[in-house]
């Protein structure tokens, strides 16, 4: 059984834009597949620039969060939206970056009881407030991460993250965006493939 990776049309790679085509194609050269989320996004070639302009202005930079921990607080604020996407896929990149094929399914479920430093509680409660109450946040929220060695442009990385899979989380929920097969055994076995 093989169902649709969304219930939006996808677009054939012969049919995109050549930028559209060519991130896909080195996509897929690096990872050795293609994430079905290039895919499906690529139905709106203008948004889908927007989505992965956004995205690698976030997770590609330089700054005070590691890949990993970037790739933490992605999973456990989908957790909470309750997407199967990016929790699966995110996850398996996790695992990758990490090297602890446990920590992404902890993060995902209850992140609470996951196996992290009191560093990166405190930045994923920050985040999770964030995804389910950002009317809430005030300078205490800041301060605390700042007691934890967290700068202000730290945690504007963490809100913006939070913020942009909210919207990842959304549209995936949205579209009923299928994770590819690949991500479920990434991290879990010997020798991978960095992530694209």
């Amino acid at each position: 059984m093989n169902p649709p990776i969304s219930r939006y049309p996808v677009p054939a790679l012969t049919d995109l834009p050549d930028d559209i085509r060519r991130r896909i194609l080195e996509v897929q050269e690096k990872a050795g597949f293609v994430p079905n989320v290039f895919l499906a996004l690529a139905h709106r070639p203008d948004e889908a620039r927007a989505f992965f302009a956004y995205h690698d202005a976030l997770l590609l930079k330089e700054g005070g969060l590691s890949k990993g921990e970037r790739e933490m607080i992605i999973v456990a604020t989908s957790g909470a939206n309750r997407c199967l996407y990016c929790v699966v896929a995110h996850g398996a990149i996790l695992r990758v970056y990490e090297k602890r094929p446990q920590l992404a399914d902890q993060l995902a479920t209850n992140p609470l009881k996951a196996d992290i430093t009191p560093r990166q509680k405190a930045m994923l409660d920050f985040a999770l407030k964030v995804c389910k109450d950002s009317a809430q946040v005030n300078d205490a929220d800041l301060d605390v991460l700042r007691a934890h060695g967290f700068g202000d442009e730290d945690i504007w990385d963490i809100g913006a993250i939070t913020a942009l899979f909210g919207l990842s989380n959304r549209m995936a929920n949205l579209i009923n965006l299928r994770p590819n097969d690949e991500f479920y055994l990434m991290g879990r076995l010997p020798r991978e493939k960095k992530p694209a």
